[in-house]
């Protein structure tokens, strides 16, 4: 004799709902890299010290010290020496110093390239995603009253809700400063429906990644 088991339709509606949030939220976390150059005959070299310089506007603090943090951390693990602008020199880089002021300041900390990562464009949209959107199946109907009520009940009183992506459009430069000459530039787009920090690690990966196929840097 086999035993039974009793599913809770009103469960498997709910983990459906769920199943469908997280397919959506999935689909909704892509960055690419939409173009890329490099310096034509750049040869590949151990650059000594990197420092990085996040550049947004002032509400958008978060964002520079994440992708700052990012890709100096992604750096560190080709094992390049990099460091973050905001860290050594605190959240006004550079403000009010002359460009022969600002050389002479990278090249005494001893940092033979630059890399700037600039935010330039960054907008939100909102999703519109309603409570449940589900059919009661004929099985449910049909069967106990109890679990066409649970259904019904978790489907009624189930308010919608908005969700929000952010898009994000971020540039990044690579000068060697030795020769104060630009080496490397790219451009990502992306949409994320969570904080700056999962932009900013997808971001890092797809930059550094370019790098090192382009020859830019090596480890």
């Amino acid at each position: 004799m086999k035993t039974q088991i009793k599913r809770n339709p009103a469960v498997y509606d709910t983990l459906s709902i769920f199943a469908v949030l997280a397919l959506f939220l999935s689909s909704c976390n892509t960055a690419r890299l939409t173009s890329s150059w490099s310096l034509p005959g750049a040869a590949a070299r151990k650059y000594e010290k990197v420092l990085v310089i996040g550049m947004t506007g002032n509400k958008d603090r978060d964002i520079r010290e994440s992708i700052e943090n990012s890709i100096v951390k992604k750096l560190n693990e080709y094992n390049i020496n990099a460091q973050s602008a905001s860290n050594i020199y605190g959240p006004r880089t550079f403000q009010n110093m002359s460009d022969e002021e600002v050389t002479k300041q990278v090249k005494d900390d001893g940092f033979d390239a630059v890399m700037i990562l600039a935010l330039l464009d960054k907008d939100k949209e909102e999703y519109y995603t309603p409570g449940y959107i589900t059919h009661t199946p004929y099985a449910v109907i049909r069967n106990h009253w109890r679990n066409h009520y649970r259904v019904l009940y978790a489907r009624v009183y189930s308010p919608d809700y908005y969700t929000t992506s952010i898009n994000y459009e971020l540039e990044a430069n690579f000068y060697d400063a030795s020769r104060d000459e630009l080496e490397y530039s790219s451009l990502v787009k992306s949409v994320y429906p969570g904080s700056s920090g999962f932009y900013a690690g997808d971001f890092s990966q797809l930059v550094i990644t370019d790098m090192i196929k382009k020859g830019i840097i090596t480890q």
